[in-house]
């Protein structure tokens, strides 16, 4: 059965392109919103796994939204789209309980990935808001790597192919393979060819000094 999911964002164009775009990739859209306090509605009438909610909208905002749901003890998992990189806006949606942070202008790329993480229990914030704000924090995952699987992933995250990481580290492409499949094993990660990418991506800012 597909991710139940509802979406609200108060621009028609971008809560279409969102629907058309998870309808197209399998998920099970329940309901749309164009506004805080029809998203919450929505969301205590269908109790979906996710909501996808644009932070700035009438008479609710996302944040907003997803106090009252935690309030109300709602199991939905929020997500919240925004252009707005602010510390402000980050802390408070860890607060909340707020699952994951999307740049709006990164949006399509990230959304499956995104997705994919809090189905795990597991949070999502747009790397380049981490950046952005210099979140040091170091996610406790990453302390579960060896300082070469560290590097490694530091590594993947350039786009540099098993091949070019063995020759950067003196070492066969066999050994990179299994430093990934280690890698993979320790963070749970799913056996697709990208996730090691997509993981390293996301946390390249606390890879950076492995390189």
């Amino acid at each position: 059965m597909s991710t139940s999911i509802v979406i609200a964002d108060d621009h028609p164009l971008i809560l279409k392109g969102l629907q058309d775009f998870l309808l197209e990739k399998g998920y099970n859209v329940v309901a749309s919103a164009k506004n805080g306090k029809e998203a919450f509605t929505l969301i205590k009438a269908h109790e979906p796994e996710i909501a996808i909610l644009d932070i700035q909208m009438p008479h609710l905002t996302g944040l907003q939204v997803a106090e009252k749901c935690k309030q109300e003890g709602l199991s939905t998992k929020m997500v919240i789209i925004t252009f707005e990189k602010s510390e402000d806006i980050y802390n408070q949606a860890k607060s909340h309980g707020v699952y994951g942070y999307i740049l709006k202008e990164f949006a399509i790329d990230e959304v499956e990935h995104c997705i994919d993480k809090v189905l795990e229990g597991r949070s999502y914030f747009s790397p380049e808001l981490i950046e952005y704000l210099e979140i040091k924090t170091v996610p406790e995952e990453i302390k579960l790597l060896t300082d070469t699987e560290k590097r490694v992933l530091a590594l993947t995250a350039q786009n540099k192919t098993a091949k070019e990481i063995a020759e950067i580290l003196f070492c066969s492409d066999r050994t990179v393979e299994k430093h990934k499949s280690n890698i993979r094993s320790k963070l749970k990660l799913a056996s697709s060819a990208n996730s090691i990418f997509l993981f390293a991506k996301e946390h390249e800012a606390f890879l950076s000094k492995n390189t």
